[in-house]
């Protein structure tokens, strides 16, 4: 039997989204086949998959990493479910009997959590006896509010593929959407917005407005879904899509990943012992223009460069960069507190891209740029 792809298999074949480091990982581990035939079967060098499955080894430590090898391996079949208990131990309440999701329900249930995980001081929330985990947002001063829900299976799904990750499992392990999570939901938005946009399209006979709302219940189940989404989605990601009267983006890619490494750098900041820490203080009140030398390395590395950066777009400037690219804040709300014009922010925001993206240029040319 071809453990991982189905032929011959008693039980359903694994869904399409599982990696194939997984499929390989169980089909020698569970399913008992060889490297050698594994590589053969998926056109690649033994040492490729030897790789592959002593990783899927490391990541066992993941509660949800693990809860997701032991429900599709145990999917297949009762005997291979007997197989996966002998292997890695009785089932707990997040492995359970429920079957992976399927590719849909995975991108739509991805969308909702990685938009929420987007937001700041968001993590996913999970617990071993619990078969549910929650999205908790920090609301600052030591509040905080849950805003969503995810099931074992699509909580472990998106473990599995690497779009979450968590530093230091224990009882309660906490979760934090990756840039690989990031990728993810950029991709899964845009390849909802074509679906919409071909089916408004297709429906020539009806109002445009009941065609939109027809495939937003397809899709999402729920008509009021993607306009509450959109309004957590990134202010970068909205711009991105904006174009000018010439039709030329309003904000060019090499801007669009100054902001995203901003924000890279704030969450890498927040993994050290100072996670308290107040970037407000590099806002309006007032900037120290001096500059950050002797640059340490992980999380101090990361705010060195924050604070460097910050510093260098000085008030105004930096005001937007750190409400929009690292709290995810939205233009509008950020144009209030500021005190500016409706629909200046987009303005504002460009060119404090435009100065933070010849800061990081300048950064990399003279060796300082390495993230951790």
């Amino acid at each position: 039997m071809n453990f991982y792809s189905g032929e011959k298999a008693v039980g359903p074949s694994f869904p399409a989204w599982v990696p194939d480091d997984a499929k390989h990982y169980l089909a020698h581990t569970v399913g008992g086949e060889a490297i050698r035939k594994l590589a053969r079967d998926a056109g690649c060098h033994a040492s490729t998959v030897l790789r592959q499955v002593r990783r899927m080894e490391t990541l066992r430590d993941d509660p949800l990493v693990d809860g997701a090898l032991r429900r599709l391996g145990a999917m297949r079949s009762p005997e291979m479910a007997a197989h996966v208990t002998k292997e890695f131990g009785p089932m707990n309440e997040m492995s359970g009997n429920e079957p992976a999701p399927d590719e849909v329900k995975l991108a739509r249930e991805a969308r909702r959590v990685l938009r929420r995980l987007c937001e700041s001081g968001a993590v996913l929330a999970v617990a071993a006896e619990m078969d549910k985990g929650v999205v908790v947002r920090d609301t600052g001063e030591g509040g905080s509010t849950r805003t969503a829900v995810v099931d074992a299976p699509i909580a472990q799904a998106m473990a599995l593929k690497g779009w979450i990750a968590c530093d230091a499992p224990g009882r309660i392990s906490r979760y934090r959407i990756t840039s690989a999570g990031r990728a993810a939901l950029g991709r899964l938005v845009a390849e909802q917005e074509t679906k919409l946009r071909g089916f408004a399209e297709a429906q020539t006979g009806f109002d445009s407005g009941r065609a939109a709302e027809a495939a937003m219940q397809a899709e999402e189940d729920d008509p009021k879904a993607r306009r509450r989404n959109l309004m957590h989605e990134a202010p970068l990601a909205l711009l991105a899509r904006r174009r000018d009267k010439d039709g030329a983006p309003f904000l060019q890619d090499d801007l669009v990943r100054a902001g995203e490494r901003l924000r890279e750098d704030f969450e890498l900041a927040q993994m050290g012992p100072r996670v308290a820490q107040n970037w407000d203080q590099f806002l309006t009140a007032g900037v120290d223009r001096g500059v950050t030398r002797d640059v340490p390395r992980g999380p101090e590395a990361a705010r060195a460069r924050l604070t460097a950066a910050l510093r260098e777009l000085g008030p105004g400037l930096g005001d937007v960069a750190l409400q929009c690219c690292c709290y995810l804040e939205g233009l509008e709300v950020t144009e209030k507190r500021m005190g500016w014009s409706a629909r200046s922010g987009k303005i504002v925001l460009r060119i404090a891209l435009q100065r933070l993206h010849r800061f990081y240029d300048d950064l990399n040319a003279s060796g300082g740029g390495m993230i951790g």
